[in-house]
């Protein structure tokens, strides 16, 4: 989060770059169609991620096709894929490289040659990541945090753009290794798959059934997913709204005194053991202005906040031995400080909008 906001530009230039981002948003759906069935929410969260220069990580039973998704959104985009299966023994140099010895065969001198890891890549698939050490998992939070490895006291800088797309799988869970939280909160999102419907599971048989090469030609460039990240800095938000993303967030930390005027929903006293921290504040507003321009907005709003809430928060909210009696999820917490907390400074129209919806 510390690439600085781009310098902002005309409504009307704005007006252009978000419909020209709409019509390229388009295209990629479509192309991720072709391949994939459903998951339309899943898609746009993660196409939020990128463009936000955000990372995720995907939580899914097997068989949902976490996999094929991202690998399919990575073909879409004109960028270095690489995929990294995580395993027990799986090693930090096996991620960022190693330094090897090479030797000049006319005069033998030797010297240290880095080669490089997976993980120079532009799309990473880190699969079933919560299945390596802490220790590999260390190694792949500094490329994801400060984008470079160290190898040897040098720093070798990683390509830009530069995601990790991460895959878990919430069920087995011998032989795992749970991500920490402070590796945990480097992820924007924790998207959730959930099984198809009826008939799209028909319609995943029936393409499995009759299945062809589809071709899906690039969509986006690594230029204009820059622009895009640069737009979507650009784009203004009201303190209104930034002091809505802060109420959400402030209201889960239960070791912290609330701000005057607003009353902590009962559901966090009672079910939380910690809330989150400052950057999901920093992500429900860059998010919130992602989805904006995805829905064709100047502008972010509250309900741009509310779209997203969940994805942001829920991997950033520790539960307490009574939620897991009571069997509380972070979700349902979240879903009670969307409707408890209150939403200010909207206009009546925006007002009436927001009470149908919480209706």
């Amino acid at each position: 989060m510390s690439i600085p906001p781009a310098p902002p530009v005309s409504p009307a230039r704005a007006e252009e770059a978000i419909a020209d981002v709409r019509q390229a948003y388009q295209k990629l759906r479509e192309a991720i169609g072709r391949i994939i069935v459903g998951q339309d929410e899943v898609v746009d969260q993660m196409l939020m991620a990128i463009f936000c220069r955000g990372h995720v990580v995907v939580v899914g039973v097997p068989g949902l096709a976490k996999t094929l998704l991202i690998s399919t959104i990575a073909r879409t985009l004109s960028l270095d894929f690489s995929r990294i299966q995580f395993t027990p023994d799986l090693m930090p140099a096996d991620i960022t490289g190693t330094e090897v010895i090479q030797e000049d065969k006319t005069t033998g001198h030797r010297t240290l040659r880095f080669v490089k890891g997976p993980v120079f890549a532009n799309v990473i698939l880190a699969d079933e990541i919560n299945r390596t050490p802490p220790k590999t998992q260390a190694a792949l939070l500094e490329a994801m945090q400060e984008q470079q490895v160290t190898a040897g006291g040098t720093h070798h800088k990683l390509p830009s753009p530069f995601f990790v797309l991460a895959t878990q799988n919430p069920i087995e869970q011998e032989g795992t290794y749970p991500l920490p939280e402070a590796q945990l909160d480097r992820f924007m999102f924790q998207i959730k798959i959930g099984y198809p419907s009826a008939d799209e599971e028909l319609e995943i048989v029936r393409r499995s059934a009759h299945k062809a090469e589809v071709k899906i030609d690039p969509v986006l460039t690594g230029d204009d997913i820059r622009r895009v990240q640069d737009l979507v800095r650009q784009l203004p938000v009201a303190d209104h709204v930034i002091r809505y993303a802060l109420r959400l967030v402030r209201a889960t930390r239960v070791k912290e005194p609330m701000d005057s005027g607003v009353p902590r929903p009962r559901i966090v006293e009672q079910y939380l053991g910690w809330g989150a921290g400052p950057r999901a504040s920093e992500y429900l507003v860059l998010a919130a202005k992602a989805r904006a321009i995805l829905s064709g907005s100047l502008h972010a709003t509250p309900e741009h906040i509310r779209a997203i809430a969940h994805p942001v928060l829920r991997h950033r909210l520790m539960t307490n031995y009574n939620a897991e009696a009571d069997q509380v999820t972070p979700d349902i917490v979240v879903d009670s400080l969307l409707k408890e907390i209150p939403v200010e400074g909207l206009s009546a129209a925006e007002k009436k909008q927001m009470d149908a919806v919480m209706r």
